[in-house]
């Protein structure tokens, strides 16, 4: 007979977190694209005046824009890192305990090696997404840092200023661009990556990992979780 578990829901991911996620996610969409259509731009032939469509321009500003957004919206995360819940801590995404490094080799080993089938008991981010999530924050920041280099040199405001330094660090601006084309597609493989994994734990360890982006709420044991006083639900495990 299927095993009879009892379920209670947690909140993890609080509001702001859940508004920092699909923020991001969407930023990173409208980058990418017009990011890449400004490293390789259409030749659209029109009848009218090359001037009156002005589309490559409106490309760059949406880039621009968008870039504003993912840095404030960046800089936010790393605020709620500190004023968040224990799920939304600095401390998930840098495995300083030994329990930490533990938990990464459990999850390589069911994740990527698939010499285990026991899915790994965690609530939040599991050590190895969260050590992950740490060299994506990395890659934000200096995707950021590179884009408003580049902008400096064409804006007169003074934030993009802030960041002129790195044009000649870096070698000038064909070099800065490489590097931050690069780094483009490092976002659109880790993208792809990330939306796998999240089917792929909402299928093996069916806690709502989709739905908790959106309702803030994951299902988890009462045995794992007993000190929980959420409202349960019965479960069939075989």
């Amino acid at each position: 007979m299927p095993k009879t578990t009892t379920l209670g829901r947690v909140y993890v991911w609080e509001i702001p977190v859940r508004v920092y996620h699909w923020l991001n996610a969407l930023c990173i969409v409208i980058l990418c694209v017009t990011g890449y259509l400004i490293g390789a731009p259409i030749a659209i032939q029109r009848a009218s005046e090359a001037s009156f469509a002005y589309w490559f321009g409106k490309v760059r500003f949406i880039h621009f824009l968008f870039a504003y957004v993912f840095f404030f919206n960046f800089l936010f995360r790393l605020y709620w890192g500190w004023a968040g819940n224990r799920y939304a801590s600095w401390r998930n995404f840098i495995p300083f305990r030994k329990r930490q490094w533990e938990e990464v080799k459990a999850v390589i080993a069911v994740d990527i090696l698939q010499v285990d089938d026991q899915p790994i008991e965690t609530i939040g981010h599991n050590a190895v997404a969260g050590f992950t999530y740490f060299f994506t924050f990395l890659a934000f920041l200096f995707q950021a840092i590179t884009g408003f280099g580049l902008y400096a040199a064409m804006s007169k405001s003074w934030f993009p200023q802030l960041f002129a330094w790195i044009v000649p660090l870096m070698g000038g601006d064909f070099s800065v661009r490489q590097w931050h084309h690069v780094f483009m597609w490092f976002f659109i493989l880790f993208s792809i990556v990330h939306v796998y994994l999240v089917f792929y734990h909402d299928y093996v360890e069916g806690r709502g990992e989709i739905s908790s982006m959106g309702s803030g709420w994951k299902f988890i044991e009462k045995e794992y979780h007993p000190h929980m006083k959420e409202k349960t639900v019965a479960a069939s495990k075989k």
